[in-house]
């Protein structure tokens, strides 16, 4: 899914955001006792809990500078709302409540196991949990399991949703959906109401993934106000909506219906959930430090200035995630001369990605720089390095002036070799709303002026990105050649990442994530030998060779793996990250201490 845009730009004040994180971190403040706050501590949530409990009661109270997408699990695709939906949807297998990378893992939710799975890979058949129920306290049923799955083929009345389950299982979408033919999906089988079979027309090792996701999540048919089901779903978790008012509040009170005894998962620890969603994401940001909040719910990270103030003043209260977002410039394949290997090489050996890290925030608060084109918690990720990037980076002083110098001649070399011993003119774009991303373009524009390529940067308003850089015809009538932007998974594997990005029946006249405009028949094959795969560990390794060949190519440039500086409010008990959810607190384990 691409990075979302904000209203915010990266200033002067980083270094001061970079300078309090390095002094928490020489000073060991990484496990609580940070002198000036209240808080567990730096990091106290990264990759283990911060303030474990099991205390039931109060009220969590959130804050946000945007409303969910949907409240209607068929209908959302924001990261921020499919966490948030574990409090009211179930589905027949979820993402452990396990911090950092432990947080991927499959576990059974409305379902006793994870799939049985045919010997053919094709045949997916679940048995359900007893107990469970809606909140009417009505049987819970494998039936209302296939007609919320069915809603997703409704794309007329259900919009906005990912389509991957309806792609996978009816890839001519002969099914109209629930609500044009009353017959049901042939593919979905209810033998009887604890037992649900899914049938395949080809294998995809990812299907239990696509389960995973909301749109997974059953619905009551009876309750089911088709267009008008956002404004106020029926639960099947441990909380369910008392209030929702579009942009302004959402309460969640519990679900009285719920049996703890079927639902392994949720901790349903707070008696209320109370959202407040307001556009000032200043004020916001004090008011978290205020206590007035716990949590921002959609989980970006802080303002400039909220950074400044919570890293300074509350070090105890931050937790500097890593997320599954990778930061990257796109080549353009089809803009000359991108179409040249060579040329395209030039631009890795000729950038200067530690100076790109600096403006975003340096690597303590930004992230680390990126080798590979896939995030560190995808399988698929190695530490294949064809450029030398990270050995560079890493230099200082001399040594990195050297390395630096070692590094342009063979970027000059690349472009003898293409043709363009003198370099080229070329046009980058960048958003200008989202954080650093015009200071990060304008360090790519002085690097590769070095070695005679003269960069052009549009910045562009994020909310047109879509109908601009997404549009291969805008982007060829505007003469880009690289396009600035940042991308994490819909789900945790090659698929889910990459597949958008890298694959050629992926590109689209409009919305196209295949920036680099990629055509190539062997990479579409690996993508078809590692979702053919059952193994997960199998088909990481063919995301590894497909990340190779990305890389060789010079494809597309990936340069940070971004990290947010995140309010952790001192009432939070149970809050860790979870890599399941790209590096945001996993709500469903939340408490409050009363």
């Amino acid at each position: 899914m691409p990075t979302g845009s904000t209203k915010r730009r990266l200033t002067s004040g980083a270094a001061l955001v970079v300078a309090a994180l390095v002094t928490t971190t020489a000073c060991g403040g990484g496990d609580g006792g940070d002198s000036d706050s209240k808080g567990a501590g730096y990091n106290a949530a990264l990759n283990k809990i911060a303030n474990p409990s099991k205390k039931k009661g109060g009220t969590l109270k959130m804050v946000g500078k945007q409303d969910l997408d949907s409240a209607d699990p068929q209908r959302a695709y924001y990261g921020m709302t499919w966490d948030f939906m574990r409090f009211y949807t179930r589905q027949l297998v979820t993402y452990d409540t396990k911090p950092g990378k432990a947080g991927t893992k499959l576990v059974p939710d409305l379902a006793t196991s994870t799939a049985k799975i045919s010997d053919d890979g094709k045949t997916y058949t679940y048995k359900l949990r007893d107990g469970l129920t809606w909140e009417d306290g009505s049987k819970l049923t494998s039936k209302d399991v296939k007609y919320g799955i069915e809603r997703a083929w409704a794309t007329d009345t259900i919009t906005g949703g990912p389509g991957y389950i309806r792609q996978t299982l009816d890839p001519k979408t002969k099914y109209k959906g629930p609500y044009k033919d009353k017959g049901g999906f042939a593919g979905i089988e209810t033998p009887d109401d604890k037992t649900i079979v899914f049938k395949l027309p080809k294998r995809n090792g990812d299907f239990e993934q696509f389960l995973a996701m909301p749109t997974g999540s059953p619905v009551k048919e009876s309750k089911d106000t088709k267009s008008k089901y956002t404004q106020r779903p029926f639960s099947s978790g441990p909380y369910k909506f008392e209030t929702y008012k579009s942009n302004k509040k959402i309460v969640l009170v519990r679900n009285d219906k719920w049996k703890k005894s079927s639902d392994p998962i949720r901790a349903a620890l707070p008696d209320k959930i109370d959202v407040t969603f307001s556009a000032n994401q200043e004020e916001n940001d004090k008011k978290l430090m205020e206590g007035d909040f716990d949590l921002d719910i959609n989980g970006t990270g802080m303002t400039q200035s909220g950074r400044v103030s919570a890293v300074t003043d509350h070090r105890g209260n931050v937790d500097n995630m890593h997320t599954s977002f990778v930061r990257y410039v796109a080549l353009i394949h089809t803009a000359e001369p991108f179409n040249n290997v060579h040329c395209r090489k030039a631009v890795f050996y000729g950038t200067d990605f530690a100076a790109i890290q600096q403006t975003r925030g340096g690597k303590v608060a930004a992230g680390d720089i990126a080798n590979s084109t896939f995030p560190k918690a995808i399988p698929g990720y190695s530490d294949y390095d064809p450029y030398g990037v990270l050995e560079r980076s890493a230099l200082k002083g001399k040594a990195k002036q050297k390395a630096d110098a070692e590094s342009r001649a063979k970027a000059k070399d690349e472009l003898k070799q293409c043709g363009k011993p003198d370099g080229f003119s070329t046009k980058l774009t960048a958003r200008n709303n989202n954080p650093g991303e015009v200071d990060a373009a304008e360090a790519l524009q002085a690097s590769l002026k070095k070695i005679g390529i003269e960069v052009q940067i549009d910045a562009l308003d994020g909310a047109d990105t879509s109908s601009i850089t997404g549009s291969p015809s805008v982007v060829k009538k505007r003469g880009y050649g690289m396009t600035m932007s940042g991308w994490g998974p819909d789900f945790p594997s090659g698929q889910g990442y990459a597949q958008p990005l890298f694959d050629s029946r992926f590109l689209n006249p409009t919305g196209n994530y295949n920036e680099s405009q990629i055509k190539d028949k062997k990479v579409d094959a690996l993508f078809d030998k590692a979702i053919a795969e059952t193994d997960p560990a199998a088909a990481g390794e063919v995301y590894k060779e497909l990340d190779k060949k990305i890389l060789d190519q010079a494809d597309w440039m990936p340069f940070l793996y971004e990290k947010n500086i995140t309010w952790r409010g001192s009432r939070l008990t149970n809050a860790y990250m979870s890599d399941g959810y790209n590096g945001r607190y996993d709500y469903a384990s939340l408490g409050v201490v009363k």
